[in-house]
């Protein structure tokens, strides 16, 4: 699909209502930079939490291995930029992901999952990078059953030309819309910008924000370097410019939810009675025979309650 959108302009540096620094943190081989929660922004749109992996170079043998865990209360969106790995969750699903896919697993009442490098992977060298963030679910539907979907690379929408490359993750915007379901007004968008390019963030959405995974962009004449995440006021028409070396950057945002939530490691609850709820169940072991069933054929060991 071609590109066409109208370029705002008179954008100022007040139109940048947050910019975050992400907290580095180690998981196990490889290190994630965490963007949210922050201490200022607890979350953009109906994203409660951001975190980019990598990038790292495993030696033959070696790769990701996060043990089944449990989640309740949100979606997790993953999104790998290099490399692959596999998904298993409670529901029975083995699904690899590669570059350019997205997978989404509603956790509503509960689920557990894992995600690993596949003996195939590591017979060789391989690298990895990537990104996976929650979505709080609507307070109406946390108690849903679980679900997963897969998307592959040619079904989500791409918008290409004038120096740029939007691939439409989750959500709708620039008038197009992913295939991904979803429980809120939202969108989730990977671009790519070459030197000078120009993007328009959408203006329908009433929360949004981006992350730069390389490169540079400039708003308003101030220029932000990758490992920045900047949150944008409502309703200002706002355009994104690469610096002199491109630039590739995560846009995503959407409605607020109408509370708050609650979350205590990987349990996201508008309640915090049901989060105090998973933990009895994950601690008691009742994953065994109920919602936090460990994923068939990655059964025999998980990550012990904090």
């Amino acid at each position: 699909m071609s590109w066409n959108p109208t370029l705002p302009t008179g954008a100022t540096p007040d139109d940048i209502e947050t910019v975050i620094v992400p907290r580095s943190r180690d998981i196990g081989p490889f290190e994630v930079r965490r963007a949210l929660p922050a201490a200022g922004r607890r979350m953009v749109g109906p994203f409660v939490f951001f975190d980019h992996f990598g990038p790292v170079e495993f030696v033959t043998g070696e790769g990701m291995d996060v043990q089944p865990h449990p989640h309740i209360g949100l979606g997790t969106v993953t999104y790998v930029v290099k490399g692959e790995f596999e998904h298993r969750d409670s529901l029975g699903t083995r699904q690899m992901i590669r570059p350019g896919a997205v997978n989404w697993m509603v956790a509503g009442s509960g689920i557990a999952h894992s995600e690993r490098t596949t003996p195939q992977t590591r017979a060789a060298p391989s690298s990895l990078l990537g990104l996976q963030t929650w979505v709080a679910l609507p307070e109406d539907e946390e108690d849903r059953d679980s679900s997963f979907e897969h998307h592959g690379e040619d079904a989500l929408p791409v918008l290409e030309g004038e120096g740029k490359s939007l691939r439409l993750i989750m959500g709708r915007g620039w008038g197009e819309r992913a295939p991904v379901t979803t429980f809120h007004d939202m969108f989730y968008a990977d671009v790519t910008l070459e030197a000078g390019a120009k993007i328009p963030l959408p203006d329908e959405h009433e929360d949004r924000g981006a992350y730069v995974l390389s490169g540079s962009i400039a708003v308003a004449g101030e220029v932000y370097e990758a490992g920045r995440m900047m949150v944008f006021r409502p309703g200002d028409a706002m355009t994104l410019t690469a610096g002199p070396q491109g630039a590739r950057l995560v846009l995503l945002g959407g409605e607020t939810l109408n509370g708050p939530r609650h979350i205590w490691w990987n349990f996201v609850s508008s309640s915090k009675d049901k989060i105090e709820e998973a933990k009895m169940a994950w601690a008691t072991g009742a994953w065994a025979k109920d919602k936090f069933r460990l994923p068939p054929g990655d059964d025999e060991e998980f990550v012990p309650l904090p």
